[in-house]
This record gives structure tokens, C-alpha cells and sequence, in this order.
């Protein structure tokens, strides 16, 4: 229920945050959308791709949609460097924000009406014992402490210096990206294919030279990100050259579902061959 209710919450609130940037036409404000857009957002995805696995499309998809995930950290990283770069150029051209009293009333009073309901759900998030509701409770303080800046910056800006407004936008998206940095970078090298960490590449090759007797030498294993928190796995083993292809495909086979059972791995590819003198034959790209 509490999860719920902050996701529905969570949606009205974003909602007339943007309709209080709209009228300011506030960095400051815009800036202070993107902590709660990017919870909506991630949710958006988790249901979405939750939603594809269930109903899997393996002629438009056929390794799936968990890709989205990094795809969608990215795209929401890359909206966060636009408004900085935006809020610097506002430094830099010296704009000065529009005056209006009637828009004034109304930026103050929507954001304020948002920073209190964002503090009673922090508050009743904290009752509760998950981890998941607590986390959420974290984000609402966060959300609270961002939105008095937003609200704070923007009022002085209108009324004394038109700097305030920029600068509280730099802080504020700042403050938002160091919270979100780890996730980023862990989710630009699932996105570009990073290793496997050593520890786990030698999980993998003891599994593997003990799978079967009959494994003269493992030639090669890689373990890579391929845009999920999961693993491709990339095996290469050697065969006796006298051995029948029923004896090594069974081998090769069990040998690879061994693998996909492993939690960290979403596929895994065995190649056999009868030596490993020669150079590997799959092409390579830099």
C-alpha cells in the first residue's frame, strides 16, 4: 500500500512540478523535476520490461528488452548535462527571468503544496520496517530538501538578483547526479560490455575444468555486460579428435546449462574444437 500510494503521489507531484516550471520558466524548478522524474522513469521501466519477459516477442526481440534499463539511465543522464549546460549559457547571456506576480502566486503556491506532501510521505514511509518503503522515504527527503532550494532560488531570483536562479540549478542537478553517479557508471559499462571481474572469470573456469573428465584444455573465457546486470559467457574448449560428435555435443550442452544456472549469467556460449594451436576464429571489432 505504501508503495502505491507514493508511485501514485509520485506521478501527481511530477505532474505539477512541471506545470510550475512551465510557468516560471525556472532552471531551478526544472532542475528539482529530475530526481522525481527519474524514479517514474526507472519504474516505467522495470514495469516494462517485467511486462516483456512475460510476453516475450522472440522475432522482434530475441534477446529481450532488459537493455532499456542503461538505455533509459543514459538518456536521463545526458537531459541532466542539457540543463546544466543550459542553466552555465543563462550565466553566460545574463537572461533575466520574467516577472509576473499572477505566475509568481502560482509557482510558490504549487511548489510549496508539493514539498509538504513529499514530507508527510516521507515521514509515513519511515513507519515501515521494508527496505523498499524506506528507500522511498530517503527519496521524499531527498525530493523535500531539493524542492526548498528550487523554490527558494527561484523567488530570489524574481524579486533580487537573477543569478540566484541558475546557481540554485547548478546545485541542485549537481546534487542530483552525484546521488545518481554510481548507477550511471554501472550501467554505461553494462551498456558498453565490460568484463567480468577476475574473481568471477575464476569461478568460471573451475566449474569448467571440472565439468568432464574428458576436457583436455580450456582455450578460452569471457564474461561480459551486454547492457543488463547479467553475463554473456564465451567458452572454448578442447576435445579428443577421436571423440563422436553425440559424446561431444553432450558434453558441450550440459556443459553450457551448467553455466546459464549460474545467478550472474543470462547466456552462455560453448565452441568445441580438437586443438588450440591456432588463432582464435571469431572475428574481433575494437
Amino acid at each position: 500500500m505504501a508503495i502505491l500510494v507514493t508511485n501514485i503521489a509520485s506521478i501527481v507531484l511530477c505532474a505539477l512540478m512541471v506545470f510550475a516550471s512551465i510557468e516560471s520558466k525556472s532552471f531551478s524548478i526544472i532542475a528539482s523535476i529530475l530526481d522525481p522524474f527519474f524514479d517514474l522513469l526507472w519504474g516505467f521501466i522495470l514495469w516494462l520490461t517485467s511486462h516483456a519477459m512475460q510476453n516475450p516477442n522472440q522475432h522482434k526481440y530475441p534477446i529481450g528488452m532488459k537493455r532499456l534499463q542503461p538505455v533509459g539511465m543514459i538518456v536521463f543522464g545526458s537531459f541532466g548535462l542539457q540543463l546544466l549546460f543550459l542553466a552555465a549559457k543563462q550565466f553566460i547571456t545574463k537572461s533575466e527571468p520574467e516577472k509576473d506576480p499572477q505566475k509568481e502566486k502560482w509557482m510558490i503556491g504549487v511548489m510549496t503544496f508539493v514539498t509538504m506532501v513529499q514530507f508527510m510521505l516521507a515521514f509515513y514511509c519511515r513507519r515501515f520496517e521494508n527496505k523498499i518503503v524506506r528507500a522511498y522515504a530517503e527519496h521524499h527527503s531527498s525530493n523535500v530538501k531539493t524542492n526548498l532550494i528550487s523554490l527558494a532560488a527561484a523567488v530570489l531570483a524574481i524579486r533580487y538578483y537573477w543569478w540566484i536562479d541558475p546557481t540554485g540549478a547548478i546545485i541542485i542537478l549537481l546534487y542530483t547526479m552525484n546521488t545518481w553517479k554510481k548507477t550511471f557508471i554501472e550501467n554505461f559499462f553494462a551498456l558498453i560490455g565490460r568484463t567480468a571481474p577476475p574473481e568471477f572469470l575464476a569461478k568460471l573456469t573451475v566449474l569448467i575444468w571440472n565439468h568432464h573428465k574428458d576436457i583436455e584444455h580450456i582455450d578460452t573465457v569471457k564474461a561480459y555486460a551486454h547492457g543488463s546486470d547479467h553475463y554473456i559467457v564465451e567458452v572454448d574448449i578442447v576435445l579428443p579428435q577421436d571423440m563422436v560428435l553425440r559424446e561431444t555435443h553432450d558434453i558441450g550442452e550440459t556443459l553450457q546449462v551448467k553455466l546459464e544456472q549460474l545467478p550472474e549469467v543470462e547466456r552462455a556460449f560453448v565452441h568445441i574444437d580438437y586443438e588450440y594451436t591456432h588463432k582464435p576464429e571469431h572475428k574481433t571489432t575494437v
